[in-house]
């Protein structure tokens, strides 16, 4: 039955906008700098067309020391990307090309 459902996106993103207070021990992607990161992948995705990709923006997604954290779905692929550059690299190698950017990928630990 499952196999029946179509496939709506080709890849997925959750980026996390989660915001907590400076010093929290927890820590948070938007106060480690996510905000710049998903402004710059929502321009790249609304700039050209890439209509088998979608972003969705998320509160925590559990692995906040790591962040800014973002995962790409079917496949669960989890980066940590730090520039604007690596957001660039990822929408041409991940979502244009295929390959997914191996020096970005991080296994989140709790």
């Amino acid at each position: 039955m499952l196999e029946d459902l179509p496939v709506v996106f080709k890849y997925h993103v959750f980026t996390c906008f989660q915001q907590r207070p400076p010093g929290h021990p927890r820590g948070s992607c938007t106060t480690s700098g996510a905000k710049p990161l998903w402004d710059r992948l929502q321009a790249k995705l609304g700039a050209q067309p890439l209509p088998d990709v979608s972003m969705t923006a998320t509160a925590c997604l559990g692995f906040c020391r790591a962040g800014p954290l973002m995962v790409v779905y079917p496949q669960g692929v989890w980066y940590a990307p730090r520039t604007p550059e690596d957001i660039d690299e990822i929408v041409q190698s991940h979502f244009i090309d295929g390959t997914p950017v191996e020096r970005l990928i991080i296994v989140p630990q709790l």
